[in-house]
């Protein structure tokens, strides 16, 4: 079973200090490589100042059940260009005040189709 859990506006961006926050829609989250973990998404409640954006559209957030070929978790799905979109899973979810650090990882399985 696939369900569309939410979607709508990302906006992914780099500060000066070379941190890449992403946006989606209200909620603001910090992308980071922590070593020996990889790539992890941090909730962030601190305005940021724009150095680049790196990366705006549209995103759609699914929960994945007993589906052939895809993993049984959450999956983020990223518009990055003419009908491709990137998908990333979230095998604990989204941060949240609660556990303010999850773990982001790219996929090649993709929910969305062109």
């Amino acid at each position: 079973m696939i369900r569309l859990v939410q979607k709508g506006d990302y906006r992914l961006i780099e500060t000066k200090g070379q941190v890449k926050i992403l946006y989606l829609d209200g909620q603001v989250y910090a992308w980071v490589h922590a070593k020996n973990i990889g790539e992890i998404l941090v909730a962030s409640h601190t305005p940021h100042q724009i150095d680049h954006v790196l990366a705006m559209g549209r995103y759609r957030l699914y929960d994945v059940d007993a589906e052939p070929r895809l993993s049984d978790q959450l999956h983020l799905e990223l518009l990055v260009g003419d009908s491709q979109w990137q998908g990333y899973l979230l095998p604990t979810g989204l941060p949240s005040d609660q556990k303010a650090r999850r773990r982001i990882i790219p996929t090649r399985e993709c929910i969305t189709a062109p």
